[in-house]
């Protein structure tokens, strides 16, 4: 109903301004402008957070994006108010640049500031709340709420409400003791953020073993796209991430979500009902996710991960199937919600979540931010496809368009079942070990591709080191 509310908001714009109604070709250029321009603002936020995260901080980044948000949310909501589709459009890209630097900074927050044990079940948190606000806005569109005509733009203005929370609460918390150390060389504030986080006085141990991680660098300096792409000894894990987020966004969630609503009259639902009805998608998609942060520390990432898009490859052979015959079995539109809700859950189960924290943990600090750069280009470009082209696969194939999507989710499966380690427990240096033979160098060799042109003699490193830590107010005996 919000595209009918919207389409008519263009329409009467358009009419007001220049005295005629806007033809149905103009209308939907405006209307799929407003829908893709989503993703060309999330690709922006993907490019300008590395230097961004570098200069402000984990923390900080978090905290000053809100300003995009809330820039968003008021453009958005007045644009009904002030008689302009522009403004809603312009809300829409901001809304991006928004989202395109939360979902490289938040996951990288949480993977520096998490303990290796409960590193998986806190990244997470990412793709559970993301769920939680997929459900929430599914509440909020409720006739009963904002789902009619004159209160659509107060949906919009909800977005405020989150980032005033985050604003509120995010000062209170520490800064990534990661980024203060190996960054910043600010030993007491990492130890004051090692202590809040972990709730206990000795952090000489999570003090040490960060320190070892840089150990071949003693300045740690952060690494460009073009240094990581170049960098042999990550080659791999580079690749996995950039086909772990390519999966993500192609696997067709989207065009579950586009084929939801018809396949719930299909099953005789009336159209009132259906805005309730499309709540146990959002439910659903919350439960798998919080299931996957309780289970992912005992089950690993691989086997969600994989039997997440394994799953899914089955289920939408199964959805293809009963939409194709469903109009000669009567029972069959009842077969293809259970297999919508399967998809959902099955996706929310591994590949939801995961990739985001694969990223976190593939990488060292230095090279972190050119990684969240390139899965978040890699993550938005695909997102952009998939508006741009489904349309036409849809019209193409009809029903048999989830085969295409079966298909990317097999390839996927299949690559990370040859090639995925499991991370789980692991330090970052273990990770790096595990695809070292896969990049075909040694240990010692991966170690200093991972800083070229920076590995010196070992007494020099020393003396560097110890210089530049009592500079950073580093206690000797950590050292």
């Amino acid at each position: 109903f919000f595209y009918s509310y919207i389409k008519k908001f263009y329409n009467e714009t358009w009419e007001r301004r220049y005295g005629f109604s806007v033809d149905e070709s103009t209308l939907t250029l405006l209307w799929s402008i407003t829908v893709s321009i989503f993703a060309i603002g999330g690709l922006v936020g993907a490019i300008i957070v590395t230097p961004i995260v570098k200069f402000f901080g984990r923390k900080r980044t978090l905290l000053l994006n809100n300003l995009f948000a809330v820039t968003a949310a008021l453009l958005m909501s007045l644009s009904l108010l002030a008689g302009s589709f522009e403004m809603l459009i312009l809300g829409r890209i901001i809304m991006g640049v928004d989202a395109g630097i939360s979902l490289s900074a938040l996951p990288m927050y949480l993977s520096e500031i998490s303990p290796k044990e409960i590193r998986g079940s806190l990244g997470q948190v990412t793709a559970i709340f993301i769920c939680i606000g997929v459900f929430t806005g599914q509440v909020l569109g409720l006739p009963e709420i904002f789902g009619q005509e004159p209160r659509w733009p107060y949906l919009f203005g909800a977005i405020i409400v989150p980032s005033l929370i985050q604003v509120v609460i995010l000062p209170f918390l520490p800064e990534s003791p990661r980024y203060l150390l190996l960054e910043k060389h600010n030993t007491s504030k990492a130890e004051k953020a090692f202590q809040t986080f972990l709730g206990k006085d000795d952090v000489s141990h999570e003090v040490e073993e960060v320190l070892a991680e840089s150990r071949v660098q003693r300045n740690t300096k952060l690494v460009s796209i073009l240094q990581l792409l170049r960098t042999h000894a990550v080659r791999w894990q580079v690749i996995t991430v950039v086909v772990t987020m390519g999966c993500y966004q192609l696997c067709g969630l989207n065009a579950i979500w586009y084929y939801t609503n018809n396949i719930f009259s299909e099953a005789g639902i009336n159209h009132e009902t259906i805005p309730y009805v499309t709540l146990s998608t959002g439910a659903v998609e919350t439960v798998a996710a919080v299931f996957s942060g309780l289970v992912i520390e005992r089950l690993g990432r691989r086997p969600l991960l994989i039997g997440g898009f394994g799953l899914m490859v089955v289920f939408f052979a199964v959805l293809t199937v009963s939409l194709t015959l469903q109009k000669t079995v009567h029972w069959l539109p009842y077969l293809s919600i259970f297999c919508i809700l399967a998809i959902i859950a099955s996706f929310c189960i591994g590949p939801g979540g995961i990739p985001f924290v694969l990223t976190g943990e593939f990488f060292q600090q230095s090279q972190r931010p050119a990684a969240f750069m390139i899965a978040g280009t890699v993550n938005w470009l695909s997102n952009f496809a998939v508006g741009l082209l489904f349309p036409f696969i849809q019209a193409g194939l009809q029903t048999y368009c989830f085969l295409v999507f079966a298909a990317i989710c097999l390839a996927g499966a299949t690559y990370l079942f040859f090639v995925l380690p499991e991370t789980k427990n692991k330090t970052f240096h273990e990770i790096s070990q595990a695809f070292a033979k896969r990049n075909k160098v040694s240990l010692e060799m991966q170690e200093m591709n991972h800083y070229p042109g920076e590995r010196k003699s070992s007494a020099e490193q020393e003396s560097n080191f110890t210089s530049s830590v009592n500079n950073g107010e580093t206690k000797k005996g950590i050292v």
